[in-house]
């Protein structure tokens, strides 16, 4: 179980400075943080939740990590917008003994989305993938 504040380098921003969460809400199998610095008007969270499907060897967690991030749009100085990115893993957990095939499609992910190659892995958001969904390019 994660702890109630999330802030030893946990979570950083693509300039690589840390982001400080506290835990906001937790309902059900959902809970909710909320940054820590972050301005009543402009709500930055970082929600997780699973949800199960499925009974026996079709059973299947899935499980997502999204942050929303409000910031004032650079276009209109009056108007509020709201970039968001999640991930879903969808793990078959009836049909597997281990989660080593699920930490190896996650890893491949994580990879393509974060560094732009070579032996380090760079959590900037300049891969390719990243590239993709920044510009919509395929």
């Amino acid at each position: 179980m994660l702890s109630n504040t999330l802030n030893t380098n946990e979570i950083r921003n693509s300039a690589g400075t840390e982001v400080e969460f506290q835990s906001l809400i937790i309902d059900g199998r959902t809970r909710t943080f909320a940054q820590i610095s972050e301005t009543p008007a402009l709500p930055h969270r970082l929600t997780i939740s699973h949800s199960e499907s499925g009974k026996g060897i079709k059973a299947v967690r899935r499980s997502m990590v999204r942050f929303d991030k409000s910031v004032i749009s650079g276009v209109d100085a009056t108007t509020v917008v709201t970039p968001y990115a999640y991930i879903v893993l969808g793990a078959p957990i009836g049909a597997i003994t281990t989660y080593a095939e699920v930490t190896n499609v996650l890893a491949e992910l994580l990879s393509f989305v974060s560094t732009q190659g070579g032996s380090t892995l760079l959590y900037d958001g300049t891969g390719n993938g990243a590239a993709a969904l920044l510009t919509g390019g395929l």
